[in-house]
């Protein structure tokens, strides 16, 4: 199965993720969201692709995110704003990202991550 996994190699979160993809035979290609942040265009097409709302793209647990005043400025920014703002700053982007090419996940649950494999 070719799949992209955007991750932070500094993430448990992400860590835990590639580690079930390795059981599974998975091996993605890995696009590190700090060093190399998707696109604003990529960001919509990953968006769009796993059928969440906007705001899950966010990652509202992360220092950008507070310290950017993101849960308050939310509300009152465009689609467009909120693209270019995750496209800036890879570290307010929720972590891990995987994409199957059929299916798009944010976040890492693993009972989602078996279904869509």
């Amino acid at each position: 199965m070719a799949a992209t996994l955007y991750h932070y190699a500094g993430c448990s979160t992400c860590r835990r993720a590639r580690k079930h993809l390795a059981s599974k035979g998975v091996e993605p290609k890995l696009v590190d969201l700090v060093a190399t942040p998707p696109s604003k265009n990529e960001l919509r097409t990953l968006w769009k692709a796993s059928g969440q709302p906007l705001k899950k793209l966010f990652n509202t647990s992360g220092q950008s995110y507070r310290n950017g005043g993101f849960k308050e400025r939310l509300a009152d920014m465009t689609v467009e704003q909120q693209l270019e703002a995750l496209a800036a700053d890879g570290k307010l982007i929720k972590r891990p990202i995987l994409d199957t090419g059929d299916a798009v996940l944010i976040g890492f649950r693993e009972a989602e991550y078996d279904a869509a494999l």
